[in-house]
């Protein structure tokens, strides 16, 4: 055979192949030799050419195609394994590279763990917030999937905000607490990564704080969110808007007057609420659900004219005067002002009704573009009414009163 063929070595020693791909046997042996390449713990990819029971045949370039064991397929889940089928690209993880039998071993499961690792130390890099179930505890925190890749967020990273939600039990120590938090999935951004060993931790605190930071830049007001209620207070709800707890004020909870949150809703439920303000610098934001409900007030000069009596109760009281609600339209509140309780003088609201009671009231005025109703319960049996100058009237008579006081009358003019 012609020397051109078959290549030669000249006097250096330096081997030269005149047409190696001519040569059918110059490509079995470098296939054979890219074999000897392959290591334990090598990734490689591959092409599934066969799916038999109990095995998987992926063709890797090398001298001969390597198999996936049942012991492997066995670690998969089987929707992992149906998702499998021939002329699959797949990733594999080189258990033996040659066996007693010249076979190459390889692992589908541990190519994944392996993939997750490399996610994982991309997530840390990229400080990307993730969200992965919980699914297990013990004394010093939860444990949480990633992928393949079992994770540990520790107490001292789980969110505090936790701790005030009623479906958990008071005290932190309580194994119980991070069992209520078995099957949930959390927030989460990865924190430290160690792979040698195996070592992935990550913080629920650290990705709210993050995308806090996100949502903030993403609000604008007037916009509507879905969320769920996550804590009740005496001045208003919270509410989780995806990442980030605003506050519900009670005034902003309906239309009606509202004592406590939890008349109107409930810790976990599902509520839409509307965006009233963003406060960047303080990272606060308010919320409101009566927005999103018809206002009572804007038919109101419809329903009630001036010399109509209603049914009404006394639903607090002020120096100033009594507020009472409209009953059957108990969204609408009135004010009956001091001068309007009695044909006597009056000290003090008390003196003539108390809260709870119900009465009969006569409209006296209606101004709708300030919600107010004023209401008269001297003159409720009487035919006659104060005119149109009733403003005027109540603002004579109303004393000026100075601080806290002051903004107490703003508010409570401004609501009835």
């Amino acid at each position: 055979m012609p020397a051109e063929q078959i290549g030669y070595i000249d006097e250096s020693g330096d081997e030269f192949a005149a047409d190696q791909e001519a040569n059918p046997m110059a490509e079995m042996l470098d296939q054979y030799l890219s074999c000897r390449n392959l290591v334990h713990g090598q990734i490689v990819s591959g092409t599934v050419v066969h799916i038999r029971p109990g095995a998987i045949i992926v063709d890797i370039g090398a001298k001969c195609e390597g198999i996936v064991p049942e012991s492997d397929l066995e670690e998969l889940s089987q929707t992992e394994l149906d998702a499998i089928h021939v002329d699959d690209k797949v990733l594999a993880y080189v258990v033996n590279p040659e066996d007693d039998n010249d076979n190459i071993i390889l692992s589908l499961s541990r190519a994944q763990i392996a993939r997750d690792w490399l996610e994982a130390q991309q997530l840390f890099e990229s400080q990307a917030v993730i969200k992965a179930p919980v699914i297990d505890h013990n004394k010093g925190g939860v444990i949480v999937q990633v992928g393949k890749v079992r994770g540990f967020a520790p107490v001292s990273q789980i969110s505090r905000q936790r701790a005030t939600n009623q479906q958990f039990p008071k005290q932190e120590g309580d194994e119980r607490w991070w069992s209520a938090l078995v099957g949930e999935s959390l927030q989460l951004k990865v924190i430290e990564v160690d792979r040698e060993r195996n070592r992935l931790i990550l913080s629920e605190r650290a990705a709210m704080s993050k995308r806090r930071k996100d949502m903030l830049d993403e609000l604008t007001v007037g916009e509507v969110r879905q969320g769920q209620v996550t804590n009740l207070t005496d001045f208003g709800a919270f509410v989780d808007i995806g990442g980030i707890d605003g506050l519900v004020h009670v005034s902003e909870l309906s239309w009606k007057r509202v004592a406590h949150p939890r008349e109107v809703v409930k810790a976990g439920q599902e509520v839409n609420v509307q965006v009233m303000r963003v406060d960047q610098k303080r990272e606060r934001v308010a919320l409101s659900i009566k927005q999103l409900q018809p206002d009572p007030w804007a038919s109101i000069e419809e329903r009630y004219q001036e010399g109509q009596a209603v049914e009404a109760i006394i639903t607090r009281l002020a120096e100033w005067g009594a507020f009472a609600s409209i009953v059957g339209d108990e969204a609408i509140e009135g004010l009956i002002h001091i001068s309007e309780l009695d044909d006597s003088p009056v000290v003090h609201p008390r003196e003539v009704v108390q809260v709870g009671q119900t009465v009969t009231l006569r409209v006296i005025g209606v101004d709708g573009s300030h919600h107010r109703m004023a209401l008269s319960l001297k003159q409720a049996t009487q035919g006659e009414f104060m005119g149109r100058d009733w403003k005027a009237a109540l603002k004579a008579e109303q004393p000026e009163p100075e601080g806290p006081l002051s903004a107490a009358l703003s508010e409570a003019m401004d609501s009835s």
